[in-house]
């Protein structure tokens, strides 16, 4: 349990403590007003539109016990922690707070498939324990102590999303949470604007390595080109599909429309595992909750039921058989190597293949060859059609010659759509999640 007093908080980030003696217990972090309760610790961030400074007062109404903040509001007397800067206080907090674990970390990273590996790996070490897991996306310099705050004396182990976007993030990530074990599910283009290429994703992702205690475990994503040769001082295990993988997964066949079963192998246990959620990369996530499941003594039962019990999030490749068409619903972000995978796991469902992109943003110099390169590759992998919104998106369109169409708007796209869909098809809805594409997975499933 997060269970630190004021004053050690203090001591921990060098802030001064106001209208308190500093003995009170701090239970968790908040950094909603609305969501204060008594022992909380709630941390006045400063936004472009919003300051948290202006919602002290009624997180202490609500029974917060202290306020980490920079400056005292007008009318406040308190409790409050008085720091330089909120953020690194907040750091430094929890990187005293780590000290205090006693329960496995589990850190789960790479730039494609993160919060499916993490619900995965949360659903089979919770078939035998409770586990303390990132809530959504919550995987940032401020997610991060957030989730590790809502420890608990009853979890058994912690499953921590670790979110980065330029060199030196994951370090500070690290400090924080210190994982026993960490997850590398791929090394793919995403953040490019700031890591630059392939090289750059790997390096500032790895930070994590220098921070990991010697004797922790290190499990990679075998068939990623980056990733299959991936040293370490830690001890490291490859999962995958490859012969080069300890943990590989065999006999991979589709179960119906929304999952599949195979087998997954470790030395000589063969475990096989049905998977309730679509798509290729769905069978790597099985891969990564077994393996920390062999890691901390988990039973075949335990592991086959763990796989059995996932649920899929949001809009990450969610499978809806709508009556008319069936929708793959992948709305929630995107980047060329998710693109890819969606592309690639929409050609095994029956029905003409249909595919609705649009922008992958932060892309860097190259967004534009990317695009284009998506459109190739959509109609290589058997699209018939395929239907994009967005200015980076055009390039996708006409790379996708007469397959492809390109609409000026969401709206437009959406107008179109019962003339364009037929009975039976297969349709892939993707972008990043700035596009709203969801509008458009809403509108099909309109269609009749």
């Amino acid at each position: 349990m997060f269970d630190m007093t004021i004053a050690r908080a203090a001591g921990a980030c060098g802030g001064r403590i106001l209208g308190s003696d500093g003995r009170e217990a701090l239970r968790r972090v908040v950094i909603d007003s609305r969501d204060a309760r008594p022992g909380d610790l709630f941390v006045a961030y400063e936004g472009e539109r919003v300051d948290g400074h202006d919602y002290i007062a009624a997180a202490l109404a609500k029974g917060a016990a202290c306020c980490l903040a920079r400056r005292v509001p007008e009318g406040v007397e308190g409790p409050l922690l008085l720091v330089e800067d909120v953020q690194e206080a907040l750091e430094a907090i929890f990187r005293d707070f780590r000290q205090s674990i006693r329960v496995p970390v589990v850190g789960i990273t790479g730039s494609v498939g993160k919060t499916s590996a993490k619900e995965m790996v949360a659903a089979v070490l919770g078939s035998r324990f409770p586990v303390l897991k990132t809530d959504g996306n919550l995987n940032n310099q401020i997610g991060v102590p957030l989730t590790l705050s809502r420890l608990e004396r009853e979890h058994r182990a912690a499953v921590v999303e670790m979110g980065i976007s330029d060199f030196g993030d994951m370090r500070r990530l690290a400090l924080m949470a210190r994982p026993d074990i960490a997850v590398y599910t791929v090394i793919g283009h995403a953040h490019l604007e700031f890591l630059h290429d392939l090289d750059g994703v790997l390096r500032a992702k790895t930070e994590m390595l220098d921070i990991m205690p010697e004797d922790g475990l290190v499990l990679v994503n075998g068939d990623d080109e980056k990733l299959q040769s991936l040293s370490c001082r830690q001890r490291l295990l490859r999962f995958g599909l490859g012969e080069n993988c300890q943990i590989r997964a065999e006999h991979i066949r589709p179960a119906g429309l929304t999952g599949t079963d195979c087998e997954l192998v470790f030395e000589r246990r063969r475990v096989p595992v049905h998977i309730p959620a679509f798509g290729r990369h769905m069978v790597y996530a099985a891969l990564e909750g077994a393996a920390v499941g062999f890691a901390l003594g988990l039973t075949d039962e335990e592991i086959a039921r763990g796989v059995a019990a996932y649920e899929t999030v949001g809009r990450r490749s969610a499978v809806t058989d709508t009556g008319f068409l069936a929708l793959v619903d992948d709305s929630y972000n995107a980047n060329p190597d998710s693109m890819r995978c969606g592309i690639e796991s929409l050609s095994a469902l029956p029905g003409r293949k249909v595919c609705i992109l649009g922008d992958m943003l932060e892309m860097g110099p190259g967004a534009g060859q990317m695009h284009w390169d998506l459109g190739k590759e959509a109609v290589a992998l058997g699209a018939a059609l395929v239907l994009c919104c967005g200015p980076l998106a055009e390039e996708t369109a006409k790379a996708a010659g007469d397959r492809g169409r390109y609409f000026a708007s969401r709206e437009a796209l959406i107008a179109a759509l019962p003339e364009l869909m037929q009975k039976g098809d297969a349709v892939l809805v993707k972008a990043s999640r700035a596009m709203r594409f969801e509008e458009i997975a809403e509108a099909l499933k309109q269609l009749r």
